[in-house]
């Protein structure tokens, strides 16, 4: 109660609505932990609840670790949370427990048993979703709690927060883009992106799914190949989709072709015109050589200088 009492001095202040996000952990491993009873948490919520909503701050429970918790506990604890006047409710996934198939089926039991069953209905309460990353199950999770119905879900930039970190939400808006989930427009994600990285100094892998410096990088001949070819019809829809599962287009990045141990000639061919290089089948060989000497894919300055070794000769 007491935590809520400066947003309603804010609210008065400014003449805005703040949302009060009362939460509490009803698992029986944290129960255990705490030495808390159903009837303190009860006891807990309800003065909580009952002061947002006495002075109009609008309120969403949270049951933290519901995933883990007892149905009956969480069906009481919301169900009594509804009746004190509460229309949004957040069930949690705090500790990155749970799989795809057990969003779906706790968040059915919060809609059959928990909200209809408890005499309201369902486009009245707004069900939210928090995912952590635990086992690498944040993104699916969400996708998963999109298709049972869920009218928020949450997440971070780089999935940034405690432990392994919370759902990324990046990942998240490409997926649901990519379902057709939404139709917004997320040519910017990826500024977006390096600016979280670059702010909060949370690594942004090179491999990093869609945002990392890898993830539109082809270095394989094969694969290079039927991208230049794409390329050079002027196709960028078709460039952008024929060795990749993402468009990077849609998100603010572009196709880059690079030279290194798997390349063939026509990555080598392109990586120059696209410098405005002079191409000649000696430059060609000599620079298909070193690539080939490699172990990774080169860096562009390593292959200028291999490019001016060869020019000094």
């Amino acid at each position: 109660m007491h935590d809520i009492e400066p947003l309603v001095e804010l609210q008065q202040k400014h003449g805005i609505q703040i949302q009060a996000s009362a939460f509490l952990g009803t698992s029986p491993i944290r129960q255990y932990a705490e030495g808390w009873t159903m009837e303190k948490l009860l006891s807990t919520m309800e003065k909580a609840v009952s002061f947002a909503v006495e002075n109009d701050v609008p309120v969403m429970f949270v049951t933290e670790d519901t995933t883990r918790s007892n149905p009956e506990d969480i069906k009481n604890i919301y169900q009594r949370a509804m009746e004190l006047g509460v229309r949004r409710i957040c069930v949690c996934d705090t500790c990155g427990h749970v799989t795809p198939n057990g969003v779906k089926k706790l968040l059915a039991f919060i809609d059959e048993e928990v909200i209809k069953d408890g005499g309201y209905n369902r486009r009245d309460i707004e069900v939210n979703w928090h995912g952590h990353q635990d086992r690498g199950l944040g993104v699916a999770n969400n996708i998963a709690a999109v298709e049972a119905g869920a009218d928020v879900v949450h997440g971070t930039a780089l999935g940034l927060g405690e432990r392994a970190g919370n759902a990324p939400l990046d990942q998240t808006l490409v997926n649901l883009k990519l379902m057709g989930a939404i139709d917004n427009d997320l040519s910017v994600l990826g500024e977006y992106m390096q600016k979280a990285h670059e702010y909060t100094e949370v690594p942004l892998p090179r491999n990093y799914p869609v945002f990392g410096q890898d993830a539109f990088e082809t270095g394989t001949g094969v694969h290079a190949s039927a991208v230049i070819k794409a390329m050079k019809k002027g196709n960028h829809w078709l460039a952008d989709r024929v060795y990749s599962g993402v468009p990077a287009g849609e998100f603010g990045l572009e196709q880059v072709i690079r030279i290194g141990h798997m390349a063939g000639r026509s990555n080598i061919i392109w990586w120059l015109q696209q410098r405005n290089y002079e191409v000649t089948d000696n430059l060609v060989a000599h620079l298909f050589d070193v690539a080939k000497s490699q172990r990774r894919l080169m860096e562009d300055s390593e292959v200028v200088e291999a490019i001016e070794a060869f020019n000094g000769q």
